[in-house]
Order: structure tokens, then C-alpha cells, then sequence
């Protein structure tokens, strides 16, 4: 997986979209990095509510995703 900047995003935070999104962006999260947070969010409902994952959480996550 890899990401890329989302432009015209008013938030403070940087988000990036995985290039496995599907073209039409039906189905994707967005993700922004902070030193000790990663946060995600649905890219259809950018205001709405946020996870937050500590850097081990986020690891273990993205480990057994990339299994499935």
C-alpha cells in the first residue's frame, strides 16, 4: 500500500489516501500521521468521527491486514 496527499483539506492534520482506494472513492479511509498518533477517518465523511491508534496498535493493525 501506498499513500498520497490529499490537497484542499482545511484541517490541521495532513491526511493521505491508500492507492488501493477504488477509483471513485466509495470505499476508502484516509490517514494522517502525528509522532505519537495515527488517525483515520472515513474519506466519505471527513468531519465525522476519527479513530486514533498509538504507533504499536497501528503496526499490529496494518501486520494482519496486509495478511488478509
Amino acid at each position: 500500500m501506498s499513500l498520497k496527499h490529499l490537497d484542499g483539506d482545511s484541517t490541521e492534520l495532513e491526511w493521505f489516501k491508500s492507492s488501493h482506494s477504488n477509483p471513485d472513492g466509495a470505499a476508502c479511509v484516509e490517514v494522517a500521521f502525528t509522532p505519537g498518533t495515527i488517525h483515520v477517518r472515513d474519506s466519505k465523511r471527513r468531519q465525522g468521527p476519527q479513530l486514533a491508534f498509538g504507533p504499536r496498535q497501528w503496526a499490529a493493525f496494518v501486520s494482519h491486514a496486509a495478511d488478509h
